[in-house]
């Protein structure tokens, strides 16, 4: 028995249709998010914090050297890989010396000298402003209710597109380093005395918490504002 193929518009209906129950991306953007942190997820731009000190032969001025102490706190605060000492090109003696003494002055403030590095940059002149500074990270705040759909109209029980949008700019706003964003932080070392300690009331048949304070008894919570 020969079968005879369907028409072309049954053909295009029944690939639409496969597509759809799939979840295939339509016109090459990707499928829509489907909850409030995968369409606002947290996400850091990057930035640069960076000084331009001028070239002096008798080395480096006070008002200098107060920057370069800013610098270096801020470095410290933001836990920045490198702090990069660019230097121009051209092999002018006096701006290679005066790169080395930038290092001597961020070392004296306490940056640490084996995250400082001395490299050099094309210059238009040798005798070019020193550039010092550090790659910064900072989150970056969704805006919020840019537009707005209707709230009533919920037969495809989506979500409104502004749902969720709120609660992660708070939590941008208020991280103090963002790059806990991209990677969480080390832990910190296991407490082995405390560890030696709760083993052993395990292996007495003890409790293992520590003994819990009762605030209620005696009244102190209700005389607490006494």
């Amino acid at each position: 028995m020969i079968r005879k193929a369907p028409p072309a518009a049954l053909v295009l209906a029944m690939m639409a249709s496969v597509a759809a129950c799939t979840g295939a991306p339509s016109g090459g953007y990707g499928p829509v998010p489907l909850t409030p942190t995968q369409r606002f997820a947290l996400q850091v731009e990057p930035g640069l914090d960076r000084i331009a000190l001028a070239v002096h032969d008798e080395g480096l001025s006070g008002a200098q050297t107060a920057a370069l102490s800013g610098l270096a706190e801020r470095f410290g605060i933001e836990g920045a890989p490198v702090l990069r000492i660019e230097a121009p090109s051209g092999g002018d003696p006096v701006a290679g010396a005066f790169a080395y003494r930038i290092k001597g002055a961020l070392e004296a403030v306490g940056a640490p000298g084996h995250r400082i590095q001395i490299v050099a940059y094309d210059a238009p002149d040798p005798r070019a402003p020193v550039l010092v500074g550090f790659d910064t990270v900072r989150a970056a705040v969704p805006r919020c209710g840019g537009s707005w759909t209707s709230l009533t109209r919920t037969a495809n029980n989506d979500s409104s597109a502004n749902f969720g949008c709120a609660v992660n700019a708070n939590l941008a706003a208020q991280i103090a380093d963002p790059r806990d964003i991209v990677r969480p932080r080390d832990m910190a070392p296991a407490d082995g005395a405390r560890r030696s300690v709760v083993l052993d009331f395990y292996r007495k048949g003890q409790a293992t918490a520590a003994p819990r304070e009762d605030l209620v008894a005696g009244g102190r919570i209700s005389q607490a504002v006494n």
